[in-house]
């Protein structure tokens, strides 16, 4: 199978469907890989890494998508890309289908089969979706902390403490603590 990693072309969105072990792991499975140049670099991974396990690297992401079978990201494909999806061809990503009906309709018109990381259910759980909701859990803390400042309209509560000074503790709250 002709397996394209196309670069993610989302705003803010710099990770990879596949690493260069991935790569290397398809390739040896007898599959080709194409992958998009550049699309590892927000990942930390390099053209030259992907190369070395055994993947063609395609300067632009058109011959992706025309010279696979299966097209893997990271997200959803935005606007730009819903022309590039040919009949037959199979996606594999987030899709986030229940908030966008755009995508819907063109991925209906064309033609692909398309799989959704967070529909895949095994024993009652989502395997896909499990790592990507416990990062986001924790991304979630540290973001709210960040948010509690003063800059943004927060108390300026200090959640870490330092020395002299317990976790939880801001200036007005009469006992110091949460």
């Amino acid at each position: 199978m002709n397996v394209g990693i196309p670069k993610e072309i989302k705003e803010s969105e710099y990770r990879v469907s596949l690493t260069p072990g991935g790569a290397y792991e398809l390739v040896g499975s007898g599959n080709k890989v194409f992958v998009q140049s550049g699309a590892g670099l927000g990942s930390g991974y390099s053209n030259q890494g992907y190369t070395d396990a055994g993947a063609k690297i395609l300067g632009i992401i058109k011959k992706v998508y025309a010279s696979s079978d299966l097209i893997v990201k990271v997200k959803e494909p935005i606007k730009s890309e819903y022309p590039l999806i040919k009949k037959n061809q199979i996606i594999f990503t987030y899709l986030h289908l229940a908030s966008n009906k755009k995508l819907v309709e063109a991925l209906l018109n064309s033609g692909s089969t398309c799989i959704a990381y967070e529909t895949i259910e095994k024993n009652g759980s989502f395997p896909l979706l499990a790592p990507m909701s416990e990062v986001a859990g924790r991304i979630a803390a540290i973001a709210g902390t960040y948010y509690l400042g003063i800059n943004f309209g927060g108390q300026g509560l200090l959640i870490s403490g330092i020395s002299g000074v317990p976790p939880g503790w801001y200036p007005d709250l009469e006992q110091g603590l949460l």
